[in-house]
């Protein structure tokens, strides 16, 4: 098998050099929509600057067992009828935060189509935690 695909792709070098490319295009284009990716310490020199604002879009007990300082819930599945209480920080950086860092990408292009300033945590809540980092209850 593996023999056959080292043969395909020496015969047909050309072919499988579009698809990388395509295929790299493809995923630069899919990070870039889902909003620029903050570090743990971007987001916090940002919230220290009060020019950012933390989304946590967690489930309220996911949410009361332990949230970034300053975060304000609005669980994924209701942002969209939410986004109006938004708007008393649309001059903030929205920094939307899950749990892995999975989902938030798609809640951060709902925001900038809205007219904010979004970005996403990069690794959510799991990477805060691991950096030893706080979380209020």
């Amino acid at each position: 098998m593996v023999a056959h695909l080292i043969q395909f792709a020496t015969d047909h070098y050309i072919l499988v050099a579009i698809f990388v490319v395509l295929l790299v295009l493809l995923l630069l284009n899919e990070i870039r929509r889902g909003g620029q990716s903050l570090s743990n310490g971007q987001l916090t020199a940002l919230v220290n600057a009060d020019k950012g604002l933390v989304i946590d879009i967690r489930t309220a007990k996911e949410y009361a067992a332990g949230h970034i300082v300053g975060a304000i819930n609005i669980p994924q599945d209701k942002l969209a009828a939410r986004m109006s209480e938004l708007d008393k920080h649309k001059e903030k950086t929205l920094i939307v935060v899950d749990a892995m860092g999975q989902q938030s990408g798609t809640h951060c292009r709902e925001l900038l189509k809205a007219g904010y300033t979004a970005a996403k945590l990069s690794g959510g809540v799991s990477s805060w935690k691991a950096d030893n980092l706080p979380l209020v209850k």
